[in-house]
């Protein structure tokens, strides 16, 4: 896809966002099923994802995605990747986001397998403890 293009994907899909956001609603429907708060950060899927398991994390306006490495039923390694067309969360929310996957990856995990496996709504939690 062109730039331009990518760009207007990504911009549609943040509105698309900042609407499920004020809606405070999780659907099996949305396009973006929220899972986590913690402190500004936002952790989501997208409805059509693919494994390894992942999350998207959003932070000040910026994102990033981590993938769960999982070999035996145990979290082995968390692997950061950027998304196209989007500004990366900095370093150090980077680190922030992934002590926060490490110590709830059982959490993302079970509701990973609720939504795209079990085909059943999850509820976002807001965590309010600092880890």
């Amino acid at each position: 896809l062109s730039i331009f293009l990518q760009k207007v994907l990504a911009l549609l899909a943040y509105v698309h966002f900042l609407l499920y956001l004020c809606s405070g609603i999780t659907k099996v429907c949305c396009l973006m099923p929220k899972i986590f708060e913690y402190f500004g950060f936002i952790f989501f899927f997208y409805s059509n994802e693919h494994e390894p398991i992942h999350v998207h994390v959003m932070h000040n306006g910026c994102q990033s995605i981590f993938e769960l490495i999982m070999m035996d039923g145990t979290l082995v390694d968390v692997r950061i990747r950027e998304k196209a067309g989007e500004e990366p969360l900095s370093s150090k929310d980077k680190k922030t986001a992934e002590a926060f996957i490490r110590k709830y990856s059982k959490n993302i995990i079970q509701k990973w397998v609720k939504f795209f496996v079990m085909k059943q709504a999850v509820k976002s939690t807001n965590i309010k403890t600092k880890i």
